[in-house]
């Protein structure tokens, strides 16, 4: 398996499914300068712990970690080149942080799709599938599923890979 020439890449599955160690390794095996761009945010003691076990993971084999919540774009196109793949670790934390921050989703997601087009590194997304459930019982969560579920469809459309990771195993949706 190796990153594609041809566009992103997205990664989908739940949580604990393996989407994260494949995506990475797609990355690892590239080839190219890997930089990881993190979009979580410690809120809690939990979230610390998931963030010290991510980096640690990563730690020594070569990553250059950016932490970047809210400004995705921004991140991408400030470390953007051709020599580089970029790995966004998870599209659906970054939906937290906009939504938690009140930001305009819609227009998020355009800056982001009309980004990808013209990106010259080899761009791998990671992200949970959020759609396959039961319908959340509170708004905010359901809005919060609603944006994740259009934010992937418009990945997904601009990707030239799309795999479902589930216990570890991925299948290939797309490319």
């Amino acid at each position: 398996m190796t990153v594609s020439k041809l566009g992103p890449i997205l990664v989908l599955g739940g949580a604990r499914s393996g989407k994260s160690r494949f995506a990475e390794r797609l990355a690892e095996t590239s080839g190219l300068k890997m930089h990881y761009v993190a979009t979580g945010r410690a809120f809690d003691d939990e979230m610390r712990d998931r963030i010290v076990h991510h980096k640690a993971a990563r730690q020594g084999k070569g990553w250059t970690t950016h932490e970047e919540p809210l400004d995705l774009v921004g991140v991408l196109a400030r470390i953007d080149a051709r020599d580089r793949v970029i790995l966004v670790d998870c599209l659906t934390l970054w939906v937290t942080n906009l939504m938690m921050e009140g930001r305009d989703m819609a227009a998020a997601f355009a800056a982001l799709a009309d980004f990808l087009p013209g990106a010259q590194a080899r761009l791998v997304f990671v992200s949970n599938e959020v759609g396959l459930g039961i319908v959340p019982e509170n708004r905010m969560a359901r809005a919060f599923r609603d944006h994740a579920g259009r934010l992937h469809q418009i990945v997904a459309e601009k990707s030239a890979e799309v795999y479902l990771v589930a216990a570890g195993l991925p299948l290939k949706m797309k490319g």
